[in-house]
């Protein structure tokens, strides 16, 4: 008797999930979303702050100018990957990302850990990137927001940051409502933000060959000990390598590629709108390719621009675009790449956001989670239970999150 309850469980732990295909009217979700909606969904969520960032970390200590090389090899291994996803989406065109088809292919068991690992990260990544997005106003503003939440609301608990953000609170909040509004209603917002980034990036991309020298892909240790002789903090130089187009070699580029990788991690979020694409076995395999396409574009046309306005061991690690224009005598455009960092970071901020919801209502429509997440709203047709805990943990997680980790600088 023992034995035979033990192998029903086991079997529970390890059954599949019917590959099925919903109609639009078995799907309690609205569909509404289009190719262009997940394209711009896609590319939000992946081409975060990191492409303000990225590019001047790997391109000064690691590639220097074969940066652009190493955006190739990561953009045509993230592809791989994608296709992936693609496949997937196309044969399994239902809200739930890799939950669901871990379920459908694998077992219960594994989609339940799958799905509590994408919600965890969900959560990681909403509530850091709000924190970023936080801080960068801060910065405009002086520190001031910071100084007087420190000095009104100061906590002293390990393991915490020092005061609680209500800017970041609050702007997840408000992008939870946004949320509960619909599908339809996300996907417009984030399509403005996307298109003001990519616009920015535009625009340092014709900088960077307007201002440019062909001559800094081709340095020599002449130039560096000039540049030595003629820098008062010449502690700031990155190092030399054997200069040249590869100046660190192979190994560089490899090195590069590796941490360029994570700069195409978000695509994802693609696959979790299975049941709010309105032709999901077309729209998300294109979705997930284009969104690939145009990050790649992005970053490669930002590190090309940035190592042809400055020399890559010259480059500021911290805020390489602002330095680069300030490098080239064209000061005012820092405002420019400050609008577009923001731009980015309420876009990756939406990226973040959208599929967490999504994934719990699929856990819970299976049984896996409370069935009431699964709640769908009479009039939105969007998860409304399950989108307000998303966006409650994820706003309450801030404070204990950042005091944790460091903030996602790539993301």
């Amino acid at each position: 008797m023992l034995c035979q309850r033990v192998c029903q469980f086991g079997q529970k732990l390890v059954r599949r999930r019917p590959l099925e295909t919903r109609g639009e009217s078995e799907s309690c979700l609205a569909r509404c979303l289009g190719t262009m909606d997940l394209v711009a969904l896609g590319v939000g969520s992946t081409l975060g702050a990191g492409v303000y960032i990225l590019a001047g970390a790997v391109a000064r200590d690691k590639a220097g100018p074969a940066i652009v090389i190493c955006f190739l090899v990561a953009a045509l291994t993230s592809v791989l990957s994608g296709l992936c996803y693609a496949e997937f989406g196309a044969r399994v065109p239902c809200s739930g990302s890799s939950y669901l088809y871990s379920y459908v292919t694998v077992g219960q068991l594994c989609a339940f850990i799958t799905g509590w690992t994408l919600i965890l990260s969900y959560v990681i990544g909403s509530a850091s990137v709000a924190r970023a997005w936080s801080s960068a106003i801060d910065s405009v503003t002086g520190n001031h927001i910071s100084r007087v939440l420190q000095g009104s609301f100061s906590l002293h608990v390990p393991h915490l940051a020092q005061y609680p953000d209500f800017f970041s609170l609050g702007l997840v909040l408000l992008l939870t409502g946004l949320l509960v509004l619909g599908a339809r209603e996300s996907a417009l917002v984030t399509k403005i933000f996307t298109g003001m980034n990519l616009s920015v990036l535009s625009f340092v991309f014709l900088s960077g060959f307007i201002k440019g020298h062909v001559h800094h892909w081709q340095l020599t240790q002449q130039d560096y000990e000039l540049a030595k002789s003629g820098s008062n903090d010449t502690y700031s130089l990155g190092p030399l390598g054997s200069g040249g187009f590869v100046p660190f070699g192979f190994d560089g580029v490899l090195r590069g590629a590796a941490t360029c990788f994570y700069a195409f991690v978000g695509f994802d979020c693609i696959a979790t709108a299975g049941d709010e694409a309105r032709n999901p076995q077309r729209s998300i395999p294109l979705g997930i390719v284009i969104s690939l396409f145009i990050c790649f574009l992005a970053y490669f046309g930002v590190s090309a621009a940035l190592t042809l306005m400055v020399p890559y061991y010259q480059i500021h690690s911290d805020s390489p675009l602002p330095q680069a224009f300030l490098y080239v005598g064209w000061a005012p455009a820092r405002y420019v790449v400050a609008a577009g960092t923001l731009c980015a970071l309420s876009s990756s901020l939406l990226g973040a956001m959208f599929p967490m919801p999504r994934v719990i209502y699929a856990m819970a429509e299976d049984g896996l989670l409370f069935r009431g997440l699964a709640r769908v709203h009479d009039r939105t047709h969007t998860p409304i239970i399950a989108t307000i805990v998303s966006g409650t943990l994820a706003g309450t997680s801030q404070t204990r999150i950042y005091g944790r980790m460091r903030k996602q600088r790539w993301k």
